[in-house]
């Protein structure tokens, strides 16, 4: 019997990013909070715990977001209880993920360099 590529924590993981992009959606349109959505979720072995890593529309509000997630854990997380079939409901650990941020950083940087190396082509004297 072929071993299985997927550990069970791997699928819980995939089905509470599903679920949880659903809820948050609802709840942060509800309490005002800055749009986000979920990036990641990544679940301890023992399933008593779950990171959540969201991402946020508006890079600025951030903490703002971060915040209200918080405070709405038990909200949140209760609500997960009622979406998926879990002996126990992991406790819900909010961070914000900012791996889009650092990506568009370094775009940026990219393309500044790319733009000084046009302006060092150019050589002034080239016109005749």
């Amino acid at each position: 019997m072929p071993k299985k590529s997927f550990h069970r924590t791997d699928r819980v993981s995939a089905q509470l990013r599903r679920e949880l992009g659903t809820i948050i959606h609802a709840i942060v349109r509800e309490h005002g909070l800055p749009s986000i959505s979920v990036s990641d979720v990544e679940v301890t072995r023992d399933m008593a715990h779950a990171k959540v890593f969201f991402t946020a529309l508006q890079g600025e509000r951030a903490k703002e977001a971060l915040k209200g997630l918080k405070e709405l854990a038990p909200e949140i997380r209760h609500a997960l209880s009622r979406a998926v079939k879990l002996r126990h409901t992991p406790e819900l650990h909010f961070q914000y993920d900012d791996s889009v941020d650092r990506g568009e950083r370094i775009d940026t940087l990219l393309r500044d360099l790319d733009t000084g190396d046009d302006a060092v082509d150019a050589d002034p004297g080239e016109d005749a």
